[in-house]
């Protein structure tokens, strides 16, 4: 029964995680197969199979770190969760601007604070635990990865 108590931190770090993903896909999925597949892509742009398992395993990475950092006992813990929970607002708020509100220019922009905001989360993280900020580099590439796509998308359309 321990086990399991002390299971529950971190499904709820994953699960807060995940439910990010989750609002995001419902408010991408018309979009995901209406509007983006009228817009001129690079030829680099991943096949649409590809983002949904890569975002599940990021969310997943994001939640062990994000509780591996709350766990860690450092005394500057309570401080690496803000980053963090900006850093999950603002990779809800990118859906919503690129794919709901259908605005690539507004979400480039803030991709770009995205990134910053990871950035941000992996130094106080590294702080409390290394660990958890090295669990956030996929995240980080991914997000680089992802921002030089939107920004390739708004000046191809």
């Amino acid at each position: 029964m321990s086990r399991l108590r002390s299971a529950w931190p971190l499904l709820a770090f994953i699960a807060v995680c995940i439910g990010v993903g989750a609002s995001a896909s419902w408010v991408t999925a018309q979009s995901v197969s209406v509007w983006y597949p009228t817009l001129i892509k690079p030829v680099w742009n991943p096949p649409a199979a590809v983002f949904g398992p890569v975002w599940t395993v990021l969310y997943i990475l994001m939640g062990i770190a994000g509780w591996m950092a709350w766990t860690s006992g450092s005394a500057v813990r309570r401080k690496s969760m803000t980053p963090f929970a900006i850093q999950l607002v603002l990779n809800a708020v990118w859906s919503f601007l690129f794919f709901g509100m259908r605005q690539p220019g507004w979400a480039a922009i803030e991709i770009i604070l995205l990134w910053l905001a990871i950035v941000w989360t992996v130094m106080a993280f590294r702080k409390v635990r290394a660990v958890a900020a090295t669990l956030l580099l996929p995240y980080l590439l991914w997000v680089t990865f992802a921002a030089a796509l939107n920004i390739t998308i708004w000046q191809l359309n």
